[in-house]
């Protein structure tokens, strides 16, 4: 749905519907599959880091995700992971180097301390998580219309199909 959205939906808004539609893209972190909640973490640094190349960012998630799938991180560290993904955020112009401080884990507790204290983004996703239970949203992915799930738009819908049901839905 990500990349349907990025290249066939997205760029059309601002000229076929002019301030009709905010589009609003949340995470949702699905805890089955681990991993992913180390993708949510890098956009989530990503937005802090470079909030104007979040969905640039995201597009090469996206487009290698299967590089962060569960099978493919298992033996790596957490911080190893994070590296990648920062890697990532480089390649679209981003300082990967402040992103992966964002995620880092440290290896000791702190002065403190205490441990499990999470990483710079931790309290960010903290919030997504939050907001999504607010929202209702379980699963991925949801639409949201006027802030009610519109079930009818799924992951397999088309740009075509995204196209008939907006152009029905937005007047």
């Amino acid at each position: 749905m990500f990349t349907t959205l990025y290249t066939s939906i997205l760029p059309s808004l601002p000229r076929k519907y002019p301030r009709k539609v905010q589009f609003i893209f949340r995470q949702q972190i699905q805890p089955w599959h681990p991993s992913s909640t180390l993708c949510h973490e890098a956009g989530a640094a990503v937005l802090r880091v470079a909030p104007e190349s979040f969905w640039g960012f995201s597009n090469v998630i996206f487009s290698h995700q299967k590089e962060f799938f569960d099978e493919n991180v298992v033996k790596e560290t957490r911080n190893e992971t994070y590296k990648r993904l920062a890697k990532k955020a480089s390649e679209v112009g981003i300082d990967g180097e402040k992103v992966y401080g964002l995620l880092e884990i440290a290896d000791k507790p702190r002065e403190d301390g205490s441990l499990n204290t999470g990483n710079g983004v931790t309290n960010d996703v903290k919030v997504m998580v939050k907001v999504n239970r607010l929202m209702g949203v379980h699963v991925t992915p949801t639409v949201l219309f006027n802030g009610v799930v519109e079930n009818s738009i799924s992951s397999s819908s088309t740009g075509a199909e995204w196209q008939a049901w907006l152009d029905e839905n937005i007047k």
